[in-house]
């Protein structure tokens, strides 16, 4: 999971990476899960994205035996 910060800039929360369908910025960064729910957040496209990267890179060293 991946922290993000509200648009609000005070509220924090995690979101499930493997949920988000697409991510866009209008200018605000907008995360649309694949259930619809879409979300604005405070950081850029492409730190999310080096969020979801660092966390599968995570994942995966975790998993490794």
């Amino acid at each position: 999971m991946i922290l993000v910060t509200r648009i609000n800039k005070v509220d924090q929360f995690y979101i499930n990476e493997d949920m988000i369908e697409f991510i866009e910025e209008t200018p605000d960064t907008i995360i649309s899960l694949n259930t619809g729910k879409k979300m604005a957040v405070m950081e850029t496209a492409i730190e999310v994205i080096e969020q979801i990267r660092e966390e599968k890179i995570r994942i995966r060293r975790a998993t490794q035996f």
